[in-house]
């Protein structure tokens, strides 16, 4: 028994009822929690060039109109675009899926010709690619009906960024200036902001090659495929699939295998110098998920938060993980959260477990 009074198995039972009971609250105010957390995505985003420009003299008033003026411009052109392309595009939608089954039974045909017989009426009841297209449009439109509620948004992400100018001198002095609760929150807040600022950065990079690499092939609603393909950057490993498959099979529809073999080819091409050369350079390695994480993040946080909760998924948990590996207590779970790490040859279980010890 510990000194609480409660068993080990008692305290995880009342931490994983206590975490039930929050998911649920969360569950209920959904609509509430996607605001409040899209003003917090846009606050962390904001934070580094109102700092900025603070730093460099410039008054408070002056730097937060100016990143106010910023925001309210970058969910102006959001909301533009997701609107007027998922307007045209779900009056086309019937036509794309019409042309996707044709082509899905001129290959039926073509099989059957060969002496290979498919059952194509059971895979068209279970498996309809033609719902790609409707819920990638599902999920933005979703996105884009969340952030047109730009009032509220605005004046969140304004009290965010006043908050968190106060928000140092307040922990200094509730904490003490070196101590250790002081310096968990100060690495936690570096983290936070470098892995935020470089992830966007670069997931808005990657978009707008994929948009220039759709355009220059001629594929319809280039525009859309490249918000999309920024977005779903968030969500590394699977997102760039995901983010690929509408547009691929749009150039198949539109253009034909080459095209979407090429329009595969560009996706390939964009994430794996993005993924894989650029974002570890700037972002270190430590700062991953491992490939299941991603998966049950992206299938909680939709569950809980519908379309726009799964493309906020992965930033969630990067930022529970973050921090977790804030301290020394609870670094162990960020490590297991991260990753694949590959040990050293000659440091055995017994070794690791000593050195745990």
């Amino acid at each position: 028994m510990h000194s609480s009074g409660l068993s080990g198995a008692a305290r995880t039972l009342i931490i994983l009822a206590a975490f039930i009971v929050v998911v649920a609250g969360i569950k209920a105010a959904q609509s509430l929690m996607v605001t409040f957390l899209l003003s917090g995505f846009f606050a962390i985003i904001c934070a580094p060039p109102f700092m900025l420009m603070q730093r460099k003299g410039v008054p408070a008033w002056a730097s937060l109109t100016a990143v106010v003026i910023l925001v309210s411009v970058i969910q102006l052109l959001f909301i533009t675009i997701i609107a007027a392309s998922i307007s045209d595009f779900s009056k086309e939608l019937p036509h794309y899926q019409l042309r996707l089954q044709g082509m899905f039974s001129d290959f039926v045909i073509m099989l059957d010709g060969w002496g290979i017989h498919v059952p194509a009426e059971t895979i068209r009841e279970h498996f309809d690619l033609g719902m790609v297209f409707k819920v990638a449009a599902n999920a933005l439109g979703s996105l884009g009906s969340v952030a047109s509620n730009s009032f509220m948004i605005i004046l969140t992400v304004i009290f965010m960024l006043f908050e968190g100018a106060s928000l140092p001198g307040k922990l200094a002095v509730a904490f003490g200036q070196h101590s250790a609760h002081m310096n968990h929150i100060q690495r936690f807040l570096d983290n936070v902001k470098q892995y935020m600022t470089i992830k966007t950065i670069i997931s808005l990079a990657t978009g707008v090659m994929i948009y220039v690499w759709l355009l220059i092939f001629g594929i319809d609603y280039a525009l859309l495929w490249g918000v999309l393909a920024f977005l779903l950057n968030f969500v590394p490993n699977i997102g760039s699939i995901i983010a690929a498959v509408p547009a691929v099979l749009l150039a198949l529809i539109q253009l034909g295998p080459f095209s979407a073999l090429m329009t595969a080819m560009g996706y390939l091409i964009a994430n794996m110098v993005m993924g894989n050369i650029i974002e570890p350079r700037y972002m270190g390695k430590g700062l991953g998920l491992s490939t299941l994480v991603v998966f049950l993040s992206l299938v909680f946080w939709g569950w809980v938060l519908g379309p726009v909760g799964m493309l906020l998924s992965v930033p969630l948990t990067m930022l529970m993980k973050i921090a977790l590996e804030s301290s020394d207590e609870t670094r162990w779970l960020a490590i297991l959260m991260g990753p694949d790490i590959v040990p050293e040859p000659h440091l055995t279980l017994s070794k690791m477990t000593d050195s745990a010890e």
